[in-house]
């Protein structure tokens, strides 16, 4: 039966959506299994393919396989007593186009594209609603002990004999050539399909081989995929509005005459700077040809010169803030216009708050629109503010109920329960992305080590350049963010990292250690042991470094450098010695 339903999240922290994919109709809560044959027909060099879904955002994969059985069917097996299998949802064209007109006749904000909606679908937190949005699935993975399986097509086949949805969209090809056919025959009759698609994978079939084959730091050997080249549509140019974001930057973006475009009508298409708008020589009311880069986000991407008319006008780009009304800033090393007024900027702070409290930060349970009426309400001016609301604040809003004050505020006092490295994300500091807050906060473990950080100490951070460096450093120089930091301390955020459970011991004690090239474990792994033995890493060679750890494909110029600086080179099974 159905255990447990788990987003895959970060890579290491998901989410349990488990009563929410007990509503998907395809999904099964019981296996069903009868023995007959499956109908696997492995050959010697074949590749097989079945689809993979990303939230709506479909491919078509292919496995090779070295195996040379002949037999044209096999006996289904009866599947392990417990056992993962992996895939995605997604939501079809007609489900989504549904939703979008539901939303539109209750003047909600319809959905981007079919991978956002059921992304957003997936987080809600009442299954009923979930049921009503006609999400599907598709199951691609198989993991366990012991599996019986030799080969990814004869698992699939048999997942599929167990009432698993797997995709009938696929292939056994013998040799690239007929992978290559495999590919071209899809290009158009992937348009067909009632799911967008934009690319295809191919996968090693063989199970034995593919456990050969490894990893390298980001993805498996025994696998790669091809894009298809992503869809254009002609449509004209309406208008250009100009959008301010929370760091400040202004992005262009144009209304569109309404064009169907990789299933779904675009309305709307980033313009990303001023550099783009001319490189471009883009005027309104010209015919402009629109692609979705990763078939996701709309973008111009030509002008159709041939029929520009006399009425066509030059756009004139902002000299100052569409919202706040101040002088627009350009950078010499930016592409985009910059909005100063940082504290006082409505939609900045807006912007900011949303970002504040979003999934990835502080996790909070409101949404925009919430924010939008607390600050024009006046009850929040600064993140801290939050912690301060009450349920006699909350209930003063419009269509406020106090059990939606009470979820607001049990959603606040958890917040306070994120970790530091999720605080630091929520706080804002430009350039630092979630990756990034998470590699400073195993280098400084509190926010005061951090605010005492020299540009030195936080260019030997692994993912640290100048940019970054130099915006942290901006940052903590201004002391209305530090005091915004204490207030939010006061309140009860965590500032400083945990000390790690998985502390194993201290035999990298002080030593400061650099990796580079391919080992028989990823990149993440052997940096989680470092921390766990005591030691650091870093990204660059300096004079501090106390080992260069070199696996397959180093780099040149981290082991020319170590070996100027008299740094010693280790490699795995060294490394490993070390902490054993």
């Amino acid at each position: 039966m159905l255990i447990r339903a788990l987003t895959r999240g970060d890579g290491t922290i998901g989410d349990d959506v488990t009563e929410n994919v007990k509503t998907i109709k395809s999904i099964p809560h019981f296996i069903r299994f009868a023995p007959h044959a499956s109908d696997e027909t492995p050959t010697e060099a074949t590749l097989f393919s079945s689809p993979n879904t990303g939230h709506g955002h479909q491919d078509t994969n292919l496995f090779t396989t070295q195996d040379s059985n002949s037999a044209t069917q096999t006996e289904a097996i009866a599947p392990p007593a417990d056992f993962e299998i992996r895939g995605e949802i997604f939501m079809p064209y007609e489900a989504f186009d549904r939703l979008n007109l539901q939303r539109e006749e209750e003047e909600e904000t319809p959905f981007a594209n079919p991978r956002n909606a059921a992304a957003g679908s997936l987080k809600q937190q009442a299954p009923a609603i979930v049921a009503e949005r006609g999400l599907d699935c598709t199951l691609y993975h198989i993991l366990g002990e012991n599996l019986p399986f030799a080969t990814h097509s004869q698992a699939l086949s048999n997942a599929r004999s167990w009432g698993f949805p797997i995709s009938e969209h696929s292939a056994l090809c013998n040799g690239i050539g007929e992978v290559i056919e495999y590919i071209r025959s899809w290009d158009e009759k992937r348009k067909l399909l009632p799911f967008a698609t934009d690319g295809i994978v191919i996968k090693v079939n063989d199970l034995a081989l593919q456990r050969k084959l490894g990893f390298t730091a980001k993805s498996p050997r025994w696998a790669t995929a091809y894009k298809f080249k992503p869809e254009e549509a002609l449509t004209r140019l309406i208008s250009v509005d100009y959008q301010v974001g929370r760091t400040g930057a202004i992005t262009p973006v144009a209304n569109l005459e309404p064009v169907q475009l990789s299933g779904t009508v675009v309305k709307r298409a980033s313009l990303h700077n001023s550099e783009q708008m001319e490189a471009l020589n883009i005027h309104i009311g010209d015919w402009v040809y629109v692609e979705k880069g990763g078939e996701i986000i709309p973008k111009i991407t030509r002008v159709e010169l041939s029929r520009r008319d006399s009425t066509a006008q030059v756009p004139q780009y902002p000299t100052h803030c569409p919202d706040c009304g101040s002088a627009l800033v350009k950078r010499e090393d930016e592409a985009k216009h910059f909005c100063p007024n940082s504290d006082h900027c409505p939609t900045q702070i807006k912007a900011k708050f949303v970002h504040f409290i979003s999934r990835k930060a502080m996790n909070i349970l409101a949404g925009e629109a919430t924010i939008e009426q607390l600050f024009e309400k006046g009850m929040i001016a600064d993140f801290a503010d939050l912690y301060r609301l009450t349920k006699e604040q909350l209930l003063t809003l419009d269509g406020w109920k106090e059990r939606s004050a009470e979820r607001l505020l049990e959603s606040l006092e958890a917040s306070k329960r994120a970790p530091f490295h999720s605080v630091l994300f929520a706080i804002g500091i430009r350039h630092i992305g979630e990756t990034t807050a998470k590699m400073i906060v195993s280098h400084f473990k509190s926010i005061d080590a951090l605010i005492a950080a020299t540009r030195e100490d936080l260019l030997a951070v692994d993912e640290i350049g100048e940019i970054m460096a130099e915006s942290i450093l901006q940052y903590f120089a201004d002391s209305r963010h530090r005091e915004m930091i204490e207030a939010l301390r006061a309140m009860g955020l965590r500032f400083e990292a945990e000390e790690s459970a998985g502390r194993l011991s201290d035999a990298l004690e002080g030593k400061t250690i650099v990796i580079s090239g391919n080992f028989s474990v990823s990149r993440e792994e052997i940096k989680s042991l470092i921390a766990a033995h005591g030691g650091k890493n870093t990204g660059s060679v300096s004079k501090n470094t106390t080992y260069l750890l070199a696996g397959e494909k180093a780099g040149p110029e981290k082991l020319k450098k170590a070996e100027k600086l008299g740094i010693e080179i280790i490699d795995e099974e060294t490394f490993n010695k070390l902490i054993n």
